[in-house]
């Protein structure tokens, strides 16, 4: 191959030595002497072959270095990226070789436009296929080109078959395994498809859990706990791919990254990667969200046990929590620290953190609720 490649260029070589000569034989001055004319021709020809040779082992090296940089640089992009770049690019040239029909017809400098035409409008339409990656797919994916049948497993970072994302898989952030409700989730069923959960992000549970930090450390391990045992239970539902973006630094990008190269959900209890996946038209599944729409909605006027445990903020205030964690504000409770009794709900509150009732004791006298609500 690389004798092939020397004598390739070598040609090349001669044959701009040959060129060479034809423009030098187009002077007045060789036109007298028509004997001096092959040497006119054979001469730059010989000597371009001769440079040609001598330096086409270094030239085979810079290919070299460049074909293997540009191989490195197209593994790092993940499919959809070079899929879009791709057909950006076509569009590009498309539309520059219609330029290029009505400028090359422009004296002297027509070539120079059409050439202009072609690096500027390639340009272009790689960058406005990288930035309208998703559109671009998403042509695909709904229009009669996309495959019917749907994929079977979980794939790699570099998807082989970009124009049908496998949905109804979940990816699996390092919050929500340590959070520990997930596991519970997905034995009760309600969480259908695959389960994914990327290298990195068992790369960062593990460094959580050798963290010098106790707390950190506590907690990553039970994450690893909950996902060893996730594993067993559901099987082959819970699987960890080898997957990685060298070129992003940040946990949260490569899984917004991951979950827009493979079309799957994001699990998570980070608010502000629910916020960026979001942006990105990445369905997100927030299991705090979903812990505050399954509380139990109370109306005004409805009426409930509450043991008052504490003080509230303001005056005469008492605070008590239902099962599931949502703060009761009982109004004039603060006498009744310590104590269950029956209170009547007077409005609710919707709030970022989740739900607070306020309420009002239903008798004005302990003992009346002791003697015929708990003891009666």
């Amino acid at each position: 191959m690389e004798r092939t490649l020397r004598l390739l260029l070598t040609l090349f070589f001669t044959a701009l030595g040959f060129g060479a000569g034809m423009l030098l034989s187009a002077f007045p001055f060789f036109w007298l002497r028509s004997y001096v004319l092959p040497f006119v021709y054979a001469a730059p020809a010989l000597i371009f072959g001769i440079i040609g040779f001598f330096i086409a082992p270094r030239i085979m090296i810079n290919i070299k270095k460049m074909t293997v940089w540009l191989e490195t640089q197209l593994q790092k992009m993940p499919a959809a990226d070079l899929l879009a770049g791709i057909i950006g690019l076509i569009i590009g040239l498309v539309i520059a070789s219609l330029f290029s029909v009505t400028m090359s017809r422009i004296p002297f400098v027509g070539n120079y436009f059409s050439l202009a035409a072609v690096l500027f409008f390639g340009y272009i339409g790689i960058n406005i296929g990288l930035k309208k990656r998703g559109e671009v797919l998403h042509f695909f994916k709904s229009n009669r080109f996309a495959p019917r049948d749907k994929p079977k497993s979980i794939g790699s970072a570099i998807d082989p078959a970009p124009f049908a994302p496998k949905k109804g898989g979940k990816l699996l952030d390092t919050s929500v395994i340590i959070d520990g409700r997930i596991a519970d989730i997905c034995k009760s069923g309600f969480l259908d498809g695959p389960l994914m959960i990327p290298s990195f992000v068992l790369t960062e549970l593990q460094h959580v859990a050798d963290s010098a930090d106790t707390l950190k450390r506590n907690r990553g391990r039970r994450g690893l706990d909950i996902l060893n045992a996730m594993h067993k239970e559901l099987g082959q539902q819970v699987q960890i791919e080898e997957i990685d973006f060298p070129e992003i630094t940040e946990v949260d990008a490569k899984l917004v990254r991951t979950a827009q190269t493979l079309g799957f959900d994001i699990l998570t209890n980070d608010y502000n990667l629910n916020k960026v996946a979001k942006l990105q038209d990445i369905r997100v599944l927030n299991i705090n969200e979903l812990a505050n729409a399954l509380k139990p909605f109370l109306m005004p006027g409805e009426e409930f046990g509450i043991h008052v445990i504490r003080e509230g903020k303001e005056n005469n205030q008492g605070i008590g929590y239902l099962d599931d964690g949502t703060m009761i504000v009982v109004e004039s409770g603060k006498k009744y620290i310590n104590n269950t009794i029956l209170v009547v709900v007077t409005s609710v509150l919707q709030t970022a953190a989740g739900r607070m009732i306020f309420a009002k004791p239903k008798f004005n006298d302990k003992r009346v609720y002791l003697e015929e609500k708990v003891i009666g």
